[in-house]
């Protein structure tokens, strides 16, 4: 085989070194987006997606354009343990770090859905349900960090209950106005039994999305607590497997909370203003109704130093 005689090793061009036309005008930010990477969050896997990228200065002298594989290389740190805010944090200082003649601002960005194992409500059984999730952190003369959850339930309208007991109220006078004789117990429970829901009230699957930023004393990401708190607050989470008694629970748990989106919304506050310490928070819940074809919606937010204002 005849052999290629190669030219002498030479150093590689570096483009993005170069001074550019127009280096004298700053980015905001420039990096990388849908990166996949494997991580762990509260001991599971997470299949991430992440955005990661920094400012670039401006400068006469400046250069075209930063070297987006440092920062590749550098994010291979968050998959060799638990995803932390110090790891995070660690990441981003390591952002600048690699290029810090170009930037002082650095930014990461993290979804995926984590799956986590829940519970039947009466049967001894268990299925998983995924909970889409996004963390963002910035970097600039400090730091912040914020965590999103979205958590499904299930709301039912408290007018359309209204009104359904108010047919059954219709109905059973009805049934039973021409009677010669009082009605007795039996008469009623099987009149319940075969006629007792003329009516049904709406339900609709449901959203809550919850952001929280985060104090910097935080050592873990409260993932799985800041879940738990928003399904046991709404009192109606969505099932996995469900056997008959189950579907009768769940059934029950929604007849016990009925609410609009705005009464969602407030309990959703309640509990993050007496249970959870964090800076900020900022919910919204989408009520995807089955009887419009349009969403019903809510928001509300706060920040800490509103109580001191």
């Amino acid at each position: 085989m005849n052999k290629v005689a190669l030219p002498p090793r030479q150093p590689l061009p570096d483009a993005q070194a170069w001074q550019g036309a127009m280096s004298d005008v700053g980015l905001d930010w420039v990096g990388m987006q849908g990166i996949a990477l494997p991580l762990e969050l509260a001991g599971k896997p997470l299949m991430a997606r992440v955005n990661a990228g920094i400012n670039l200065r401006a400068g006469s002298q400046g250069a075209r354009g930063i070297h987006m594989s440092r920062l590749y290389l550098a994010l291979d740190e968050l998959t060799q343990g638990e995803l932390t805010p110090q790891r995070i944090a660690d990441q981003l200082h390591a952002f600048l770090a690699s290029q810090p003649e170009n930037s002082d601002r650095a930014s990461l960005h993290i979804s995926g859905e984590l799956l986590l194992s829940r519970p039947a409500l009466l049967s001894p059984h268990r299925g998983w349900k995924a909970y889409p999730l996004e963390i963002s952190a910035s970097l600039a003369s400090t730091l912040t960090l914020t965590l999103t959850v979205g958590v499904p339930y299930s709301s039912t309208c408290p007018s359309s209950a209204a009104l359904s007991r108010q047919l059954a109220q219709q109905q059973f006078q009805f049934d039973f106005e021409h009677s010669a004789q009082k009605v007795d117990q039996q008469q009623v429970i099987n009149w319940l039994g075969d006629h007792g829901m003329p009516g049904t009230p709406h339900s609709q699957r449901s959203w809550a999305w919850v952001t929280v930023t985060l104090n910097e004393r935080e050592t873990a990401l409260p993932v799985v607590n800041l879940i738990d708190r928003i399904e046991h607050a709404l009192g109606t989470p969505l099932q996995t497997l469900v056997k008959r008694s189950d579907e009768q629970a769940f059934a029950l748990a929604n007849g016990q909370n009925l609410m609009f989106c705005e009464d969602a919304a407030r309990r959703l506050y309640r509990m993050l203003r007496s249970q959870c310490s964090h800076r900020a928070f900022s919910l919204r819940v989408e009520h995807q109704e089955s009887l419009h074809a349009h969403n019903a919606v809510a928001e509300l937010s706060w920040r800490e130093d509103q109580d001191a204002a």
